[in-house]
């Protein structure tokens, strides 16, 4: 479930600092392409790719803008770039469309350094089709997916050979569907062997996967169906295939992976072995509670169980808390011998060092506190360096421990830094890509020498950002409120300007309050309603978000996975109650209380409006959850089991359960074209609200999708509705 937060992080983290990362970082948070010695790194700048030495940062053109111009043509427009093992090619990655979500389709060129040349791959397939295009380990190669299908490219004879013939929108070949991509972060789905001569690959087999049909009314006189596959909850999913294909003969031996025919199971990771005889892999089971680590003989297909979790409430896999792996990867560990692996069993998310039979483990991080983010395995150097903040949950500081599991965490960052640190640490962990921010301190980025912290060639830039940030005119206030139940949670606050502690005002609470969404956190920037149009603050509104329990907050198992089956009731209790608490305050105006939210936050929304409509008395909620046995089985299923075991568990946390308890004004507002959280889903809540004889407001958005981004004048039409809406049924200002 998609979270507007993390969208509006990533544009101000752009506006920043822009460094176009390698294909192998795709989708990933990582802001710099390192070489692979560690010493430097590459970067696209004026139209070339460039590289860069360290620590002296020597500026060469890797491939200048000349070269990267087809004859006859404009130059590429350089969106994602790999350089080849041996560095004498460039994969260039140009001319993107969306796929869901994200452009992970569109043409991809080489660059040949020797020859000078530049050449498009996949000439015979249709413009803009090319997908996840890599090099072979031997640099000899390129393998990509195209409708659905894999094909590998020989670079020294330009010829094209297909790998797989079966491929179609409901027998998917090398990538996912809607549900492995939107709630695994799975879209790249095949892998070359150490020894480039096989390709290890996913195939998701949708036929049995039901169609949503968006309605199209407006590109056509006569309207047309749009079908995506999308399983909701209750649904069986996809089932799935791993593959191995040599590269020679395009034959494909099938990996025997016990599975259930019934409920069916999900393989999220899979990555080949060092030794390139086996893979390795991750399997859920339907309800996401139980993790068996599998190792398969690439020639024999034999599967063997190693190594299996079990958890009371869910267990999240690695991509979905640490975005490094959104595209792959597996940290092996002493030869291949070993590997890292995260666990929460212990209470808190900690790091452990497996041996490849399953038998051994170590506990490498220890300690009252989460990992929040692997940032650089440095074996040769015997650490592993990760983001915690063990003290306020609201901030992230790089910490290391030592990888036999000797000795305490080891505090990076400095003291003097207090807030929210980035980091991308080079391979050796002698350089790193540091990035700080708090509520006071505008986004600053530097290259820094890891050992001593400090800015490359004397220049400390955070530091000097910090020393010149002026603490006391900073807006945002930072709290925690305790509950009658006896909960504590964080929260952030915007007063009025200027503020008259005699007065009364209107609040307005920004909510998400589901497991994929942390809205209280000390960065620049945090407290801005980027819907509002205006100065909340200058027009008299108190702002303020709150963290509720079950929002991914780095405070333990505990904290997060409460909301197990109770999503819709203990988050939405949670907000309502620290709401109560907030409505004390003398300078707070019980009359004007205004919720809203986006997603998950406006399922929220809901569910405070219609359950607690003697606190907030104004409600609008955007693309909104408003039933639960709408949204897909991945993430429903994950966090509220199966609707086939406890159905009554989904009606008692959905909105459209409560619409008869509206009192307040509501504005809902959903986008026809969603492929997230379907327009039916709205639908049926109109239907409800409307038996109940309920008013409100609503306005739909044809073929917006779950952004509802999509065409001339869309946002400010949003924006200004908002705006409106709000100052109407909310008046701002004191009384």
């Amino acid at each position: 479930m998609t979270r507007y937060r993390e969208k509006m992080q990533s544009i101000l983290f752009l506006v920043t600092f822009v460094v176009l990362s390698p294909l192998m970082s795709m989708g990933q948070r990582l802001a710099v392409a390192w070489m692979p010695s560690g010493d430097g790194y590459y970067a696209v700048e004026g139209g070339a790719i460039v590289q860069y030495a360290l620590p002296g940062q020597t500026k060469t053109v890797l491939v200048s803008k000349e070269q990267l111009t087809p004859p006859g043509g404009s130059a590429l427009t350089v969106n994602q770039f790999a350089v080849a093992p041996d560095g004498k090619k460039v994969l260039v990655f140009t001319n993107t469309k969306k796929v869901w979500r994200y452009n992970t389709r569109g043409d991809y060129w080489v660059f040949d350094k020797a020859s000078g040349k530049l050449n498009r791959l996949g000439r015979t397939r249709p413009a803009s089709s090319l997908m996840f295009a890599k090099f072979s380990p031997d640099g000899k190669r390129v393998a990509y997916v195209s409708e659905y299908n894999i094909y590998v490219e020989d670079l020294a004879s330009g010829q094209i050979k297909q790998l797989t013939f079966n491929g179609n929108r409901k027998l998917i070949n090398g990538t996912f569907d809607w549900a492995y991509e939107e709630e695994f972060s799975c879209r790249d789905g095949f892998r070359w062997s150490p020894d480039s001569r096989q390709i290890a690959y996913w195939q998701i087999d949708a036929r049995g996967t039901k169609d949503y049909l968006m309605v199209n009314n407006t590109d056509s006189i006569y309207p047309f169906a749009v079908p995506v596959e999308y399983p909701i909850a209750g649904e069986r999913p996809s089932p799935f295939r791993i593959g191995v294909v040599d590269i020679s003969s395009a034959r494909t031996t099938w990996m025997q992976i016990p599975t259930d025919t019934v409920w069916q199971t999900y393989l999220p990771r899979m990555e080949w072995a060092p030794d390139g005889k086996e893979l390795i892999m991750q399997q859920l089971n339907r309800k996401q509670n139980k993790s068996n680590i599998l190792l398969c003989n690439v020639q024999t297909g034999k599967s063997q169980v190693i190594y299996t979790e079990q958890d009371s409430a869910w267990i999240d896999i690695l991509p979905l808390w640490d975005r490094d792996y959104s595209y792959g990867g597996w940290d092996w560990l002493n030869g291949g011998k070993q590997f890292l692996w995260g666990s929460e069993k212990d209470g808190w998310r900690h790091l452990y060092r497996i041996s490849r039979d399953g038998k051994k483990e170590t506990l490498i991080t220890k300690g009252a506190y989460d990992v929040m983010d692997i940032v650089r395995v440095d074996e040769a150097g015997g650490y592993v360096y990760y983001m915690a903040s063990p003290d306020n949950a609201t901030q992230k500081y790089l910490y290391r421990s030592r990888l036999d599991g000797s000795g305490r965490e080891e505090r990076l960052s400095p003291e003097a830094q207090e807030g929210t640190h980035t980091y991308d640490v080079s391979p050796g962990a002698k350089f790193a890509m540091h990035r700080f921010t708090n509520h006071y301190t505008p986004p600053v980025t530097e290259l820094i020498s890891l050992q001593d912290h400090k800015g490359l060639n004397g220049e400390d830039l955070v530091h000097a950002a910090v020393a010149k940030a002026d603490k006391q005119s900073a807006r945002v206030e930072f709290f925690q409120i305790t509950t009658a139940d006896g909960v504590t949670m964080d929260g952030w606050m915007v007063k009025p300007q200027p503020f008259d502690p005699t007065k009364k005002y209107p609040v307005v609470f920004q909510v998400y309050t589901e497991p994929w969404g942390q809205l209280v956190t000390d960065t620049y920037g945090v407290e801005q309603n980027w819907l509002y149009q205006g100065d909340m603050a200058k027009d008299g509104y108190i702002y303020i978000t709150i963290d509720n329990r079950g929002t991914p907050c780095p405070k333990g198992r505990a904290w997060r996975k409460i909301v197990y089956r109770q999503i819709g009731r203990i988050n939405i209790r949670d907000q309502a109650m620290a709401a109560h608490e907030v409505l004390k305050w003398p300078f707070v105006d019980t009359s004007r209380i205004a919720v809203w939210g986006w997603s998950g936050g406006g399922s929220a929304t809901l569910n405070l409006m219609f359950q607690y409509p003697d606190i907030y008395k104004t409600g609008i909620a955007v693309a909104a959850v408003a039933n639960q046995l709408t949204y897909d089985n991945i993430y429903q299923e994950r966090y509220m089991g199966l609707p086939q075991e406890n159905r009554e568990d989904f009606v008692l946390g959905s909105p459209i359960t409560y619409a008869k308890g509206l009192k307040g004004n509501l504005l809902y507002i959903h986008g026809t074209g969603d492929d997230n959280v379907h327009y039916n889903n709205a639908e049926m809540l109109v239907n409800e609200l409307i038996r109940h004889k309920k008013q409100f407001q609503y306005m739909a958005y044809p073929n917006r999708s779950h952004s509802i981004s999509e065409g001339e004048g869309t946002f400010e039409h949003l924006s200004t509705l908002y705006t409106n809406y709000l100052k109407q049924y909310c008046p701002p200002g004191p009384r």
